[in-house]
């Protein structure tokens, strides 16, 4: 079915109701937190529809609390994503709420069975046919409805300006209930992080106001990507579709495999896969025996099984059990229980969000290239990025930057490169890294021992304590 104009403003309006929704509405599942998502207007990006300029965002914590931590999410990844590490966070850091951004891409999610699987009124059966089952099934309706990429050419537009843009709207949000507002990101999300702290606003950089930045295995590198290079990607993307493909997967089949997966794993833990059984999965995802759910996404994502084109999307899980026909999931000790981690990206007590987003940008990709560290160089002008104040941060900012898997070392050196670029002090930096042992998404999702998490909550402290930035 084309994406029209019409299907837009049907999206806009249910996802405003949503919005109204989780102002009044604490989840069961969230009851220890108070929680609550809402909707605002964001850049008017040319080309766009007026009802797709909305950028969303996931509040955990109480309400009186004066300082926000605002995180963006990686490379297809939501706001929902952050959801139990937020819960976790403002549990133990007085005086803080956490602020997840839902990017504007995520309004195209249908997420109309997969809400009334975690509500408890579709099975999993149910929910696996909706939004694959039928693509081998042709009996099965209703359906998934593919979005034809030449109803959305607009998004091929939506690079890093309209992403600062969108969250500029955020961040100017939060300055009016918060006193201390620190600005992170996970992977690419810390690239955005720099982008945004550095980017010219009228002549000042984004970081005026803000206390801090938090790099979680992701930010800038100083070095940016040729200005051949990027028109060469920006005509690409200009020519094909507007989405990127993760890990060997195109979209939105990451999305519809990690939402499906993730919350099949939670609501029917213990019956065989349906995904094992699927043959459309791809083989290097699915395990040689007979699993359950939980083991066949456990499997598909685990370190030691998942494949390697899938690294971003990796955690410590453990391994398929040792007996049981269909076999379980063993977490061996791993530092990520299996059960957070499917939260995570199913968006448990969530009602339309999950921790995937479906269909991710090319352009905003492409755009994390041309940052290099807020230096300005010819790629920004082929791109129109505008982070051009990496030299002129406030030397009160604290920055907090953990390396895992994907990112390491690097991680802590853009934060130091960009810290020294602006005289920030030493002290002033917390760098962590633990490459070897916390893949891409522990930092996240590792429970109730987490060395992210360790290090976070005293970081924020310093900053509630300290003076404004």
């Amino acid at each position: 079915m084309p994406f029209t104009r019409k299907r837009c403003r049907g999206l806009a309006v249910v996802a405003t109701a949503v919005g109204l929704a989780f102002t009044a509405f604490v989840p069961p599942a969230m009851s220890e937190v108070q929680v609550r998502y809402r909707i605002l207007d964001g850049f008017e990006a040319p080309g766009t529809p007026a009802e797709l300029n909305r950028v969303g965002v996931l509040e955990i914590g109480p309400r009186s609390a004066r300082n926000i931590l605002i995180l963006n999410p990686g490379t297809s990844a939501s706001a929902a994503y952050f959801a139990p590490l937020a819960r976790t966070v403002v549990a133990q850091a007085k005086g803080w709420q956490v602020w997840a951004v839902e990017r504007r891409e995520n309004q195209f999610e249908d997420h109309s069975v997969l809400d009334r699987a975690k509500e408890g009124t579709a099975t999993g059966q149910e929910l696996f046919d909706y939004y694959l089952g039928w693509l081998t099934n042709p009996s099965i309706t209703p359906h998934f409805q593919f979005i034809p990429d030449s109803a959305v050419a607009f998004a091929r537009e939506w690079g890093m300006r309209v992403e600062i843009e969108d969250l500029r709207r955020v961040v100017k949000a939060a300055k009016k209930r918060g006193r201390k507002i620190v600005l992170g990101g996970h992977s690419l999300g810390g690239s955005i992080t720099t982008a945004y702290a550095t980017w010219d606003f009228d002549g000042e950089p984004g970081a005026q106001g803000l206390s801090g930045l938090v790099f979680i295995d992701g930010g800038s590198s100083p070095t940016p990507v040729t200005p051949e290079e990027a028109a060469a990607s920006l005509q690409a993307v200009r020519n094909g579709s507007p989405w990127l493909t993760f890990g060997g997967i195109p979209a939105p089949f990451a999305g519809l495999f990690n939402a499906t997966g993730s919350t099949g794993a939670l609501i029917d833990p213990d019956s065989p896969s349906l995904g094992q059984a699927w043959p459309l999965l791809p083989a290097n995802l699915k395990p040689p025996i007979r699993v359950t759910n939980l083991a066949q996404y456990g499997y598909a994502l685990d370190t030691e099984t998942s494949p390697p084109s899938l690294i971003a999307a990796q955690a410590h899980l453990g391994h398929l059990a040792a007996s049981g026909d269909p076999r379980g999931w063993d977490q061996a000790g791993e530092i990520t229980p299996i059960q957070r981690f499917a939260e995570m990206f199913s968006g448990t007590g969530l009602q339309g969000l999950d921790g995937t987003a479906w269909y991710h940008p090319q352009r905003l990709t492409i755009d994390s290239g041309a940052v290099a560290a807020g230096n300005a160089n010819p790629a920004q002008d082929v791109l129109d990025v505008r982070a051009t104040h990496g030299h002129d941060l406030q030397r009160s900012l604290r920055i907090y930057a953990f390396g895992a898997a994907l990112g390491g070392q690097r991680v802590l050196d853009a934060a130091t490169i960009l810290a020294g670029q602006s005289n920030i002090p030493p002290q002033n930096l917390t760098l962590i890294d633990r490459h070897e042992t916390y893949s891409h998404n522990d930092p996240n999702s590792a429970s109730p021992s987490n060395d992210f998490v360790d290090e976070l909550v005293p970081f924020l402290s310093k900053v509630r304590r300290g003076r404004r930035g």
